[in-house]
């Protein structure tokens, strides 16, 4: 009885080191990987990992519609090139599923993620679909999602911070868009990145939840684009509750002078938090902007550090 104890206990120990050894797997078009496309290698990642896998994805176009189960944590996608490791797909709201329905804008992502844990490092992520309406690239749901040297790629709605509770950290990323192009609820920290905004619009679009204490922070990044002077708010809000604020920016001259748009309700301007502070650039028009935006003191401003803004998370030992 004793030797099947331990045998029982070996067979344990054995099966509980493959689940938390890490793992990697390399996706590639040519077939000289462990996988041609990047949802075989997400199928294949251990329900409940509680160690990173890593995918590996060579260059390459890769026309698919992903989605990252919640049961899937803790993988970290990894490109060989920003540039030319492109995940797309062309869904866009109006489009019909097969009862004849519109698809609608939660349904449009080229990038479903709802796993928590989920790092992504030199991808592309695009919605390919066009000027087409509401058409999302990447709608994460999970929590402690990191994205690094990332770009997002679409025109209206490209980036849908989905989660209510979902804690989100962009650094040195790329987003680009026209109406409401980065929206949603969850808490995100926007870091050293570019928001490129093209034609005109909003670029952002926060429904903070009112318990939040912050919503959309932009740090030390890039606002600018390739449409004429004037053409862009910095935010409208999608809920009464959004909180939007830019830190330590450079605004080119496609801010909008009024800065904040109410979204025709002006009872949104007392329950709104729109704020900047030290912003520089053409666009950075402080004392020109809405009544009800706000400047933030320097003893105000000290309070946006990572580990405040985050909720105690520290990506990448980020403070």
């Amino acid at each position: 009885m004793r030797y099947y104890s331990l045998f029982f206990i070996l067979i344990l120990t054995l099966v509980q080191m493959a689940f938390s050894q890490p793992q990697s797997l390399v996706v590639a078009k040519d077939g000289s990987g462990d996988f041609p496309t990047v949802q075989q290698a997400i199928n294949a990642v251990q329900d409940s990992n509680t160690n990173v896998t890593t995918i590996y994805i060579r260059k390459g176009v890769y026309k698919e519609q992903l989605t990252l189960p919640a049961s899937k944590m803790n993988v970290h996608f990894k490109g060989e090139d920003v540039s030319a490791c492109i995940l797309t797909y062309d869904n866009y709201a109006s489009k019909k599923d097969s009862a004849g329905n519109n698809i609608g804008t939660s349904g449009s992502a080229s990038f479903f993620i709802y796993a928590a844990n989920f790092t992504a490092e030199n991808i592309t992520f695009e919605n390919s679909s066009g000027p087409v309406g509401q058409a999302v690239a990447v709608r994460v749901t999970g929590d402690r999602a990191t994205f690094i040297n990332c770009r997002f790629l679409g025109f209206q709605d490209t980036l849908y911070t989905h989660g209510e509770n979902s804690r989100q950290y962009y650094f040195r990323c790329y987003i680009e868009g026209t109406v409401d192009f980065i929206f949603g609820a969850a808490t995100a920290l926007f870091d050293s990145c570019t928001i490129y905004g093209k034609g005109g619009g909003y670029y952002t679009a926060a429904s903070t939840p009112q318990q939040h204490l912050y919503g959309y922070v932009f740090r030390n990044c890039k606002i600018t684009g390739s449409a004429p002077p004037g053409s862009f708010f910095l935010g409208r809000p999608w809920r009464p509750y959004a909180k939007t604020v830019f830190l330590n920016c450079t605004l080119d001259q496609l801010v909008i002078v009024a800065g904040w748009n109410n979204w025709g309700k002006p009872e949104n301007e007392t329950t709104t938090f729109y704020a900047e502070y030290n912003n520089k650039g053409p666009g950075a028009l402080i004392d020109e902007r809405v009544a009800w935006g706000k400047h933030l003191t320097t003893q105000q401003a000290e309070a946006y550090t990572t580990e405040n803004i985050l909720g105690g998370w520290l990506p990448l030992g980020k403070r």
